[in-house]
């Protein structure tokens, strides 16, 4: 639903700040929009003003639901130049769907990513919160060995990752693995 701020001098026409306030977005996006052909403003008042259609509220709200998706501002170029210069509405639409079947895979695909991370995140939230009443007054290094039941059968990735010791370079006390970055570049 289109809404309208403007004064009667401009027939009911939105200002590009008008637009700005309604659509929660600044001037200079509204511009950035007008150069990539994204948006054009109908008209310009006497004044110079740009004037926009109630429907451009519409056009910037699909810009932000289509950036919400992962869609760059040139793909939406690209999306509203075949649109319009397809000769049949089915061929418009057909591209349209295609385009939104393949969004719709890259979205199950960043969910399925984002639940295996939550999941992980979990685990390794639960794993470190037993680590709060430990009574090792060892440095960090005494981790790699912790003896502490954390109620898992093994720490989760994002633990296990730091608390290895790889091989590689040897920090001043002789341990492999991180080096503070003040050691780099000195003597081991």
């Amino acid at each position: 639903m289109t809404q309208s701020i403007g004064n009667d001098s401009h027939g009911g026409m939105l200002r590009v700040g008008d637009l700005a306030k309604l659509t929660g977005k600044t001037v200079r996006a509204i511009h950035l929009y007008e150069e990539l052909e994204l948006l054009k403003p109908t008209t310009r008042s006497s004044g110079g003003f740009r004037l926009y259609e109630g429907t451009a509220v519409d056009r910037v709200r699909w810009i932000d639901l289509l950036h919400g998706m992962g869609f760059s501002l040139q793909e939406m170029k690209e999306v509203l130049r075949a649109w319009w210069g397809a000769e049949l509405g089915p061929d418009a639409m057909s591209r349209l769907r295609t385009l939104f079947q393949t969004k719709l895979e890259e979205t199950r695909q960043l969910i399925e990513r984002g639940r295996r991370t939550e999941t992980e995140l979990l685990a390794g939230l639960a794993y470190l919160e037993t680590c709060k009443v430990c009574s090792t007054h060892e440095p960090s290094t005494g981790c790699v060995h912790c003896t502490q039941d954390h109620g898992m059968k093994a720490e989760p990735s994002l633990v296990a990752g730091i608390t290895s010791a790889p091989q590689g370079p040897r920090n001043r006390r002789g341990i492999a693995g991180l080096v503070r970055a003040e050691e780099i570049g000195r003597e081991t």
